[in-house]
Parts: C-alpha cells; sequence; structure tokens
C-alpha cells in the first residue's frame, strides 16, 4: 500500500478527550465560531475535563481531533428553564457541574468543516446518550443556536421558525439535526448567547429524555426487566377427579417453576376433562356442574403459585352464580393473591351449547414482572381490546384459547401476532392438544404455543420468541425483555402507540348501566 494511499484512508476513534487536544480542538472553533465567542481556552478546557473527565468527548481521525462534545453534569433544578449559557456554565469555570446532579449538559458540539456529511455529530450524540444512560441520568439538556432564524426573522417568530423546522419546510442546520436525534424543544428562550447574531439571540431548549433512568434504585425489589415465560401446551386426557386434574397440573408448574419462570400460563378449558363424568347430562347442564369445581381448582392454583414462586395465569374454568354462567381466566400471583378476568365475547358455539353470557370489564394486573393484560381466546380478536390494554402501559398480553381445528387455531394466532406489533408488547399464547372422546363439543383440540414481541431491530427477525410443536404435549420457556418494549415505544422504526392520531379519533371504554 501507498504512503499516499495511507493518508487518505480514515481511522476514526471515539474517546475521551485530553488536555494536549487543545490545540486541535481550539483549530476547529476557531473557524467554526467566528461570531458567538470564538474558542475555549486552554484553562477552560483544562476546567472542564478536570470536573468531568468522562464527559468530555472527542473523535480523531489518524490522531487528529476532527469533532467533539462537551458537556457536565448540573442539579437541574437550581437552574431551571429560563437560564444562559453563562450562567449554567459558570461563566465558563464549569464550576457549577455536581457529580450528584441529574441532568448531563451539553456545553458544546463541533465538527472540523472538512468532515461535515461524515455524520460525526450523530456518532458524539449517540455516545452522549449512552453516558446518560450508564449514569443513570434523568436526561440531556442543551441550549440550541438556531442559525437559520436570521432570515426569516422578519416574517415568523421563533416558535413559528422551529414548527416550520419541525414539519421540514425549512432546514436549520443545528435544529434539524437535534431533532432528527430524538431531542424535543421545550421551550423558546432569549439571551441565551446575546452574541450570537445568527440567532437573534434566541436559542431552543432541547432535551432528550432517558427512559431507562431510575429515580431511587433499590438493591431489591426492583421492577424485573427481563422476566421468564412459561407456557404450558396441555394434553386433553381422561381425569377421575379434581386430585388427578391437579396432580398434572402441579407437575407443569413445578416444571416451569424449575427453570425459575415468572409466569405460568394454561390454556382455556384446561378442566374440560372433568366433563367426562357429566356425560350422561345435557351439554349445558353439564359444563354449570364443572363450574362448581371452580372454586376448589382456584384455591390450590393459589397454594401452588405460593409454594412454587410463579405467578400463575390458570387458562379459564366456567364459573355459574346461579344465574350468569361466565368464563373466567384468574391470575394467582405468588404473593398469595388472586384477581380474575372474564372473557368478553362468547362465541356462537359456546353460547348455543353452553348459554355462556360474556363479562363487562377489563384491567391490566399489576405484577411483580410487570403489567399484564388476559384476553381469553376469541377476545383477542378483537383489536379494541388490546388497544385499551396497552393504553394502560400493559408490557404482556397473555392469550389463553382452546381452538378444534387449524383454521380456528389460525384466526387466534394471527390476531395475536397483531396485537404484539399494534400494541408494541408481547404476547404468550397457548392452548390444549389431544382429543376427549365422548365429551361433547371439547372432542378434539388444535394447539400450537408461542410468544410474539414486536417487528423491529431489536426483536426476533420474525417477532417470534419462542413457538412450540404443533399438536404435541409441551413447555415454552423463554425470556422477554421489557426494556426493550420502553424502547421501542420511544425510538422504534415505526412508533404505533406513540403515532396514533389522537386528534382524528380515540377508543372510549362505556361503563355498563
Amino acid at each position: 500500500m501507498s504512503k499516499q494511499k495511507e493518508e487518505l484512508e480514515h481511522r476514526l476513534k471515539l474517546r475521551n478527550i485530553k488536555l494536549s487536544d487543545y490545540e486541535d480542538i481550539r483549530d476547529i472553533m476557531v473557524t467554526i465560531y467566528k461570531e458567538p465567542g470564538g474558542a475555549w481556552t486552554r484553562e477552560e478546557l483544562k476546567n472542564q475535563i478536570k470536573v468531568f473527565p468522562e464527559g468530555q468527548i472527542c473523535i480523531e481521525d489518524n490522531g487528529k481531533v476532527v469533532a467533539a462534545a462537551l458537556s457536565i453534569i448540573v442539579d437541574y433544578a437550581r437552574f431551571g428553564d429560563n437560564h444562559t449559557y453563562d450562567q449554567i456554565t459558570g461563566f465558563g469555570k464549569f464550576d457549577t457541574h455536581d457529580d450528584e446532579g441529574d441532568t448531563l449538559y451539553g456545553t458544546d458540539v463541533f465538527v472540523d468543516k472538512e468532515y461535515r456529511g461524515m455524520r460525526l455529530g450523530r456518532r458524539l450524540y449517540d455516545a452522549r446518550k449512552e453516558l446518560c444512560e450508564n449514569l443513570n441520568l434523568r436526561s440531556i439538556i442543551a441550549g440550541g443556536r438556531i442559525p437559520g432564524y436570521s432570515k426569516y426573522a422578519d416574517q415568523v417568530t421563533p416558535r413559528k421558525y422551529i414548527d416550520l423546522v419541525k414539519s421540514k419546510e425549512i432546514f436549520d442546520p443545528v435544529l434539524s439535526f437535534q431533532l432528527a436525534n430524538e431531542f424535543h424543544v421545550r421551550k423558546v428562550i432569549t439571551k441565551y448567547l446575546p452574541e450570537d447574531k445568527d440567532s437573534r439571540a434566541f436559542a431552543t431548549l432541547l432535551e432528550w429524555i432517558n427512559i431507562y433512568y431510575e429515580k431511587d434504585e433499590k438493591l431489591i425489589g426492583n421492577k424485573k426487566s427481563i422476566v421468564r415465560l412459561g407456557l404450558v401446551q396441555w394434553k386433553m386426557r381422561r381425569f377421575n377427579n379434581v386430585d388427578d386434574l391437579m396432580q398434572q397440573v402441579e407437575f407443569f408448574v413445578d416444571t416451569v417453576s424449575g427453570y425459575k419462570a415468572d409466569f405460568c400460563l394454561l390454556p382455556e378449558f384446561f378442566n374440560a376433562p372433568l366433563l367426562a363424568e357429566f356425560n350422561d347430562m345435557d351439554a349445558s347442564e353439564a359444563i354449570r356442574n364443572v363450574a362448581d369445581y371452580t372454586d376448589e381448582i382456584v384455591t390450590r392454583m393459589r397454594d401452588l403459585a405460593l409454594s412454587y414462586n410463579v405467578n400463575i395465569v390458570a387458562g379459564s374454568m366456567p364459573e355459574y352464580d346461579g344465574k350468569k354462567l361466565r368464563n373466567v381466566c384468574y391470575l394467582c400471583r405468588r404473593d398469595g393473591t388472586t384477581e380474575k378476568q372474564y372473557k368478553l365475547h362468547i362465541t356462537p358455539d359456546e353460547q348455543a351449547y353452553w348459554g355462556f353470557q360474556g363479562g363487562n370489564g377489563i384491567k391490566v394486573f399489576d405484577t411483580d414482572a410487570g403489567r399484564i393484560g388476559i384476553l381469553i381466546c376469541y377476545d383477542v380478536e378483537f383489536p379494541e381490546l388490546g388497544r385499551i390494554l396497552a393504553e394502560q402501559e400493559m408490557d404482556i398480553l397473555f392469550v389463553p384459547f382452546w381452538t378444534d381445528t387449524k383454521n380456528a387455531f389460525l384466526r387466534v394466532d394471527t390476531c395475536s401476532k397483531a396485537r404484539a406489533v399494534e400494541n408494541e408488547c408481547y404476547v404468550a399464547i397457548t392452548g390444549s392438544v389431544g382429543n376427549l372422546p365422548r365429551v361433547e363439543n371439547m372432542d378434539i383440540q388444535y394447539s400450537q404455543a408461542a410468544i410474539y414481541s414486536p417487528s423491529d431491530f431489536s426483536f426476533p427477525h420474525d417477532a417470534v420468541v419462542a413457538q412450540a410443536s404443533v399438536n404435541a404435549e409441551t413447555t415454552i420457556v423463554a425470556d422477554v425483555d421489557l426494556d426493550l418494549l420502553t424502547k421501542q415505544r420511544k425510538a422504534g422504526t415505526v412508533r404505533n402507540l406513540g403515532q396514533r392520531r389522537l386528534d382524528l379519533y380515540s377508543i372510549h371504554w362505556k361503563k355498563k348501566k
């Protein structure tokens, strides 16, 4: 390789600034800051490195600094939104830096003119964000120049100018870049840099919020980030009594608990084998007799949740109060508490054979491993329900189902995938397999349990976290990362929740009269 070719090659390196970089930094600043302020003095750079060396970042090319970003940590409440640049930097002394502060304050970013177009500014901004996250700071705040405003100052106000830049009607060399890097404008401030003639002394107060910030991090008992799901693809078989049924349930609870699962999901009507005891009865009478076992099963499920330290989403069972027959899923938390979710939409078959009626409410349940929703089988085919739960900050949607044929399963499966994408959540589904001869309306089963995710770079390429074999009794145990959902909602390629046109439409729950 020739010496000339070596000189043309770039060797970029991101690192912290050293005082020996001063001449390179001064040369860049003198070139780009002819009007407002000029370059930092050596003493000012020395002070900034001294108080916060980690916050002074540069990019070098073949040993020469070509771009830099400087910052300090401040207790932002001391200054508030109506500060000037001199006030928050201590007139360049940086004695305002506070290691116990909550905000990373950007004091400067600059790129050598010869390196414009190489997106070095984006690299520096990404490094700042990483620093903010690693230091567990609330946000990054900076005062931003709007150098393009001088061309429009006689026509529009600074606020209108900012709106035009946001809508890309106008390009501003500073603000357009900051907006593209996920900063939002908190307000317009005046006299931030009085000497900045191009901005007419106006500036934008910009903020990037650290979505991973934990205000009071505890040593134990924090909200879990990685949650382990255990799904039971249940085989229908004859059981002589409730004891036999619960013995099989305990086997699976024990199995997923052995892998330290946070949740165990069972399918809809997992207790249907108990119908065999009432084969001589009409179908509607038989299901009401099976409902007599529900309280006992729930009590024993609660005990299993406690003893095996796992939250059990107990599929669904019939509940009959003498007036209404309903399909209900119990959440048995491992702290000993229970709650329930009724199936809202009843299929024509369920109504005709058994006389089920739908419930009237839906909610998100708080657990020690995230906020969860439960939609029983047919309910997941109604997108409004998933959206209502998503608006209550649901992390994981559990869908216990029972389907007899492949086309019935595909309805549940396809809609579950859609719920994961449109609501930016995980969706876990499971059903039953096998056959129940001589049990009317529950004789054949079809299932393929799965865990689905949103579809973006942070998730599996096909949005399938895990998937069981078709029609085989088995379990799925897999981890889901709740922090990735937060990232998706704030910085995803698309943001289905955040970008809804609420100015045009919304979903409202009607209270039952």
